[in-house]
């Protein structure tokens, strides 16, 4: 159906099987949300829970909590709610620490599991728009590894398979691209590595909770993402780490934190690492944030990724189809894929003034976020966006446009994020 008119967009909400779990999210009145592919929006749940956490478990429970509060199993138990949303059984995910960290081991593991096999492996191959996180960990474990380790970096997605070689220990990529929205096809690539003998690493932050996932039949190796994207878990809430399991034991932890040990509490010098998922923690885990991320997580149990993805596309097709009739006459290009097989679960633009749109978008209430060069990035996240927003949002962005009001010199300046 071609879509024409607001009143058909408030149609299909209306229809929308999804449309209930919005209730479940306190989002400010007047505000379009296609950001949450960067933070997502908070649970109403999450206040009362953080309240929960500091003055009953923190104040009355005191040290206690760690016990009678669930603290110490904390992590596996959310590890347990994000491993169907990613292909995983139970068991197989911990909640931990950052991506970047996360990132750090899982690398290092690989790495070193690939030296024993064949020590001439010295490649890490990844795309050169991969986010930079993942690329500044690479450069630094290379560097701190200092045995002739190095990143080849290609410049489109096509050129993955050419990069790999006999010299290539590991391919770390990010299932969708955070500049572009591209969406790689795991089995495929994964498939790719694996006939050159290198281990897949893969970066989900920007696909967890967005679309569905099969770590095990795609064949990955290694997997992290965080939890404060689609998976609504709060600003900076932790990450998870993912291990199959014929590489799970031979996990060695280059942070060997006593979190990661078989028996903390023994208080042994040496260092023993925990089977399972144990041993991918470090440290003394941050109770508070992470007992808001169980919020975001358990809204998933009432719906499934397969209807999340088909929302998220046809939100996506809206948007992209509105922007190229409505604001045919700027000079705006789609950057992100139109093939549903290769798009994630948002919509980047270019515009010659992308930062200054976007900051007009923002003073007007519609918060997507800007990133170089000169790209307009909207994230749609099912859960809680609509097709009514989606009409809006384009309604305002053509305001804007056509009026010319990003051209004011308050939309020019730019704050410490964007």
């Amino acid at each position: 159906m071609t879509v024409t008119t607001r009143e058909q967009c408030a149609a299909l909400d209306r229809e929308d099987p999804l449309r209930g779990l919005r209730d479940e999210f306190e989002l400010p009145k007047g505000v379009i949300y296609l950001d949450g592919n960067s933070l997502g929006a908070r649970p109403r749940s999450a206040a009362a829970r953080a309240a929960q956490v500091v003055t009953e478990e923190w104040g009355v429970g005191l040290i206690r909590s760690w016990n009678t509060a669930g603290w110490f199993q904390l992590p596996q138990r959310l590890g347990d709610k994000i491993a169907p949303l990613v292909g995983a059984k139970p068991g197989e995910v911990v909640v931990t620490d950052t991506t970047s960290i996360n990132l750090f081991k899982v690398l290092a593991a690989a790495l070193r599991v690939q030296a024993a096999r064949d020590p001439a492996r010295k490649v890490i191959v990844s795309e050169r728009s991969n986010f930079p996180t993942d690329l500044y960990i690479a450069q630094g474990l290379a560097d701190l590894l200092q045995q002739g380790y190095e990143l080849r970096l290609v410049d489109a997605p096509e050129q993955i398979g050419a990069a790999l070689g006999a010299d290539t220990a590991v391919l770390m990529v990010t299932e969708v691209n955070y500049r572009t929205g591209h969406l790689l096809d795991m089995r495929a690539v994964t498939a790719q590595a694996h006939e050159k003998g290198a281990l897949a690493v893969w970066d989900l932050c920007h696909s967890a909770g967005a679309l569905p996932i099969d770590l095990h039949a795609a064949g990955a190796d290694y997997a992290i993402g965080c939890t404060y994207k689609y998976l609504n878990g709060g600003p900076g809430s932790p990450a998870f780490v993912w291990v199959a399991p014929a590489l799970r034991e031979q996990f060695w932890q280059p942070l060997s934190g006593w979190w990661g040990h078989e028996a903390p509490f023994a208080m042994a010098p040496g260092y023993r690492p925990a089977q399972g998922v144990q041993r991918y923690m470090c440290g003394t885990q941050p109770i508070t944030s992470m007992a808001l991320v169980e919020c975001g997580l358990d809204i998933f149990a009432r719906t499934d990724m397969q209807a999340l993805r088909a929302k998220s596309l046809a939100l996506t097709d809206l948007f992209i189809a509105l922007v190229e009739s409505r604001c045919a006459r700027h000079p705006l290009t789609l950057v992100t894929p139109r093939d549903h097989a290769r798009r994630g679960s948002q919509v980047s633009i270019e515009h010659p003034q992308g930062f200054a749109v976007m900051a007009a978008l923002i003073e007007r209430g519609v918060i997507g976020d800007y990133r170089e060069p000169r790209i307009l990035r909207f994230g749609f996240t099912p859960l809680y966006v609509g097709f009514a927003d989606v009409w809006d949002a384009v309604e305002v962005l053509r305001d804007v446009l056509d009026g010319e009001t990003w051209k004011d010199a308050r939309f020019q300046a730019r704050s410490a994020v964007t």
